[in-house]
């Protein structure tokens, strides 16, 4: 059975590109991972940043995003598309904001990420299920950064406590 692909001419327009992750959402498998692995691209900029401009471009992501999946929900008519990736963007860069410096950290966020973002616990859960439109798809991931976000930096924590990163 073929899966049903959603129409490359959403590129035409830009709120397809922004809410596809610069098309990664267009993947033939696993496309949350992979705008998850290509939002690591623009976060090796977005690191350098001080906390609050960082957290302001994620703001002003989330809200461009929200009016871009919005669009392509409108276009395809499915709610919550899987091209939409762009809430896995702000997810990942949630996640990774404060990351200790190092490859390694960025590898465990992004796992973490994808781990709270696949498991869905309470209430990125209920956010996925209940909130809808382009605001419903980006908010439950959004949720999965912040979790991720704790776990990496009690992860980071634990580590210097116990002197692995020395």
């Amino acid at each position: 059975m073929r899966r049903n692909r959603p129409p490359l001419r959403l590129l035409k327009h830009p709120a397809g590109w922004i809410a596809s992750g610069a098309g990664s959402g267009f993947a033939p498998f696993a496309p949350g991972t992979a705008g998850s692995a290509l939002a690591l691209l623009p976060w090796l900029w977005l690191r350098e940043l001080p906390p609050p401009a960082y957290l302001g471009v994620c703001i002003a992501f989330f809200a461009i995003s929200v009016w871009a999946a919005n669009w392509v929900i409108r276009e395809i008519g499915t709610e919550d598309p899987g091209v939409v990736v762009a809430d896995e963007w702000v997810g990942q860069w949630l996640c990774l904001f404060l990351a200790p410096a190092g490859w390694i950290w960025m590898l465990i966020g992004f796992v973490l990420f994808r781990l709270f973002d696949v498991w869905k616990p309470w209430p990125v859960r209920w956010a996925d299920r209940e909130l809808h439109g382009g605001f419903g798809a980006m908010f439950d991931d959004a949720l999965a950064g912040v979790y991720g976000f704790l776990a990496l930096q009690g992860l980071a924590w634990l580590a210097a406590r116990q002197g692995w990163l020395s």
